[in-house]
């Protein structure tokens, strides 16, 4: 194997490339990323077992002799960022000792077997579903950040993507608090899936400009094409719980307020919150709403918000302001609804024009 390359070109392959490289994987050729070089491209592919991430190079590379090896992703990807030039020749000098070349630098990196690598399947196949990136990036965004980081649940830990006719559906819980987010498809699908958490935020992170992805679903597997890569997941078995019953189809109370103004002050009231004991308590009348935190080893504070409308009786209501702020973020309007049933129901957040994006997080008891 032996090519030339623009340096900036490779850099950025392998920093994508290398985001599904584990270094805590049973098989040691998966702490490597495995180069395949034919007369017309170089292919690059890292994987953990649960995700693959692969893309193709044609441009700014020139072939001198195809060949495959497996390098390092640690090694091979630093190597690269720090090398001044702006092309890198690559070659085979004695089995699979592979030597990296760029201006004044020469290295020499122990590769192992092309062979070696799982053969990982990336056929195109299953229900297929176009979407815009930007669309996907904005529901892994409204989502993700509200799944469970416990793995005692594992189908908490992922999104789950419904579709029916043509809505696609995405969910995510803790169970403390749910994001969901709705968008139409072009055409009717269906299916009900979980894709895993890591998977999603990998994805995200590939995407840079607003095109058209082709996602692939089958049983136990998703693959997205994004421009030249090619992503592969597996998805997380398991039933994911029912959310609807945390809606109630009325509400008996009702604040409207400026999300900015919220946001702001729910940071302030969390000035005095330790660790994960960040609770702050809503007072709400129809002539005032208070927000207020009260820590007893540590003091108090009370915010007014003046502009806010409310509407049903007086209500007092705690809850974690982490979880709201999350929730005012991921719905990113300028005003938010939040709709509550009573003292201890699911707190319904939306924007107030619209509800494809709905936000619901779980009242805490307080004792003071």
């Amino acid at each position: 194997m032996k090519f030339k390359i623009k340096r900036s070109v490779l850099l950025s392959a392998l920093s994508n490339v290398s985001r599904a490289v584990s270094q805590k994987v049973p098989l040691p050729s998966l702490t490597g990323i495995k180069f395949d070089l034919t007369e017309d491209s170089l292919t690059l592919t890292g994987s953990d077992s649960d995700i693959t991430i692969q893309t193709t190079i044609t441009d700014h590379l020139e072939v001198i002799d195809p060949g495959a090896v497996v390098l390092s992703s640690k090694y091979i990807l630093e190597i690269i960022r720090k090398m001044d030039s702006d092309e890198v020749n690559i070659s085979i000098v004695d089995g699979t000792l592979t030597r990296i070349q760029g201006g004044s630098a020469k290295f020499s990196l122990n590769g192992s077997p092309a062979g070696d690598y799982p053969r990982v399947d990336l056929t195109k196949k299953g229900v297929h579903v176009v979407i815009r990136s930007f669309v996907l990036r904005n529901i892994i965004e409204k989502t993700v950040f509200a799944t469970s980081d416990k793995e005692t649940r594992p189908v908490l830990t992922g999104v789950n993507f419904k579709a029916s006719g043509t809505h696609l559906t995405a969910l995510a819980t803790d169970s403390y608090r749910v994001a969901e987010n709705i968008v139409e498809l072009g055409e009717e699908q269906s299916f009900n899936i979980v894709v895993p958490k890591k998977s999603l935020q990998e994805i995200s992170r590939i995407i840079e400009k607003d095109a058209l992805i082709d996602v692939y679903v089958e049983d136990h597997k998703i693959l997205f094409v994004i421009d030249n890569y090619v992503i592969l997941s597996r998805l997380i078995d398991g039933t994911f719980p029912d959310t609807t019953k945390l809606l109630a189809t009325s509400y008996d109370y009702a604040l409207e307020v400026d999300a900015n103004v919220l946001l702001s002050a729910v940071d302030r009231a969390a000035l005095l919150s330790e660790g994960e004991n960040n609770i702050v308590t809503l007072n709400m009348e129809p002539d005032q709403v208070k927000l207020t935190s009260q820590q007893q080893e540590i003091g108090s504070v009370e915010e007014h918000l003046d502009n806010a409308v409310y509407q049903g009786d007086p209500l007092e209501i705690s809850f974690s302001a982490r979880y709201l702020a999350d929730a005012i973020r991921s719905i990113n309007t300028s005003t938010i609804r939040m709709q509550f049933k009573g003292v201890m129901k699911p707190i319904v957040i939306t924007d107030v024009e619209k509800d494809d994006n709905i936000q619901v997080i779980l009242p805490v008891r307080t004792y003071y």
